[in-house]
């Protein structure tokens, strides 16, 4: 019998199965699964299958299904209609949204008027105005941030956070672009700076660097220091705070929304705490966090200065009789030389609080430091309330203060 040969169909795009074709389709990026809509009518069908485009219009632009059910468009258009918007900024724009709203998240139950200041987003014309303005261009994450929120009202407590001491106050609003654009800097020290932030009580800025100049690097953000042994006003330091602007943005963002930055009084206080920088005494807990002062810091002479804030809390479940009030304190600070001061004296900042059980205590306080870092520790010494002829210490942790990274001025160095 001889045998039957038959021969096999060739293997087209056209005859594969649809469902292993859309699985490979859904590894493809945005930019491919266009492309295949000019490759054959039978990929142009499957890459506009709506669902392969819900993935890209979570990942970026982060849009919700509640966010789709409301405008009632299907996942594709959703993705055009907001490339079409925003598209140049498709690299920022997820990692700022996502800022922007856990930001407001945060904050819209513990400080409502903060989030009421906001202004709406820049337009994009009002941007490529204030690029005519200032002539140079803005760096994109920039303009991305500002597409969705143009800064906000000139209020206090500012956006960007808080800072008091007995004598000083600091609270920084988020600058609208116009505004922004009206303090560019083009004099020699700060040339081609654009200020992101504005303190009315102290006139403090932070700046970003729109161009390379004068020994800073392109979308740098920075607090301006003058050098006060210069006689040149060019010779300007800088205490970095973001190698770019969604870096210094998004970094802020986290340590309010963590609650790395307390929230006192409907202000975001700017203090840092280390989770190990505690120390309990009995029923005793003395917790601290720090924070540096860039306004009142310089780099020559070398003068930095911090703030920390000391929590001292008896536990709840502390006997009555544990009541005692505190008489003194001691310090032992050393900066980074090694060189070592001691401090005594009574109370704390002119109070002799009294902690009972469930009492919290809270103060502020500051030390200077001739290096770029230091730290403290020390105790408290107290006499029980019914016993005052028994007094005990109480540990103050450790804690360490650091100067952000700086860059002295060009100006100076060639001097």
């Amino acid at each position: 019998m001889a045998a039957v040969e038959t021969e096999s169909a060739p293997l087209t795009l056209e005859s594969l199965p649809t469902d292993p074709l859309l699985l490979i389709l859904s590894f493809l990026d945005y930019r491919d699964l266009i492309n295949c809509c000019y490759v054959s009518r039978r990929l142009s069908q499957l890459s506009s299958h709506d669902p392969l485009w819900r993935r890209h219009c979570k990942k970026y632009w982060l849009i919700s299904e509640e966010e789709k059910t409301q405008k009632n468009q299907c996942w594709k258009s959703l993705f055009i209609d907001t490339y079409s918007d925003v598209g140049r900024y498709i690299d920022h724009y997820a990692a700022i949204k996502k800022a922007w709203d856990d930001l407001k998240k945060y904050l819209e139950p513990r400080c409502p008027r903060m989030v009421l200041s906001l202004k709406e987003g820049a337009r994009e014309e009002d941007l490529d105005a204030v690029e005519a303005q200032i002539g140079c261009k803005l760096p994109d994450d920039y303009r991305c941030s500002y597409r969705i929120h143009n800064g906000q009202k000139l209020v206090v407590p500012g956006l960007l956070g808080s800072m008091a001491l007995s004598n000083h106050y600091r609270s920084e609003d988020l600058l609208d672009v116009d505004t922004a654009a009206g303090g560019f800097q083009q004099r020699q020290g700060l040339k081609y700076c654009l200020p992101l932030t504005f303190c009315i009580h102290t006139g403090l800025s932070q700046y970003i660097a729109v161009e390379a100049a004068e020994g800073r690097n392109k979308n740098e953000v920075f607090y301006q220091c003058p050098d006060q042994m210069a006689r040149n006003p060019a010779a300007i330091d800088m205490f970095i705070i973001g190698a770019t602007f969604t870096d210094w943005f998004t970094s802020y963002v986290n340590n309010v929304v963590s609650g790395g930055f307390p929230i006192i009084r409907d202000q975001i206080f700017r203090y840092v705490h280390d989770a190990e920088c505690v120390a309990t005494t009995g029923d005793i807990t003395v917790s601290v966090s720090t924070s540096f002062l860039p306004e009142l810091s310089s780099v020559h002479p070398p003068h930095y200065f911090f703030t920390y804030r000391i929590r001292i809390e008896m536990s709840k479940d502390a006997l009555p009789e544990k009541a005692c009030q505190l008489d003194s304190r001691y310090w032992r600070i050393t900066n980074a030389k090694g060189d070592v001061e001691e401090v005594q004296g009574p109370g704390v900042v002119g109070e002799f609080p009294i902690i009972s059980p469930g009492r919290v205590y809270e103060y502020t306080s500051c030390t200077t430091f001739s290096t770029t870092s230091g730290y403290m520790e020390g105790y408290y010494t107290f006499h029980f309330l019914y016993f005052k002829d028994k007094i005990f210490n109480v540990a103050i942790p450790r804690f360490h203060m650091a100067c952000p990274t700086f860059r002295v001025s060009i100006a100076r160095l060639v001097g």
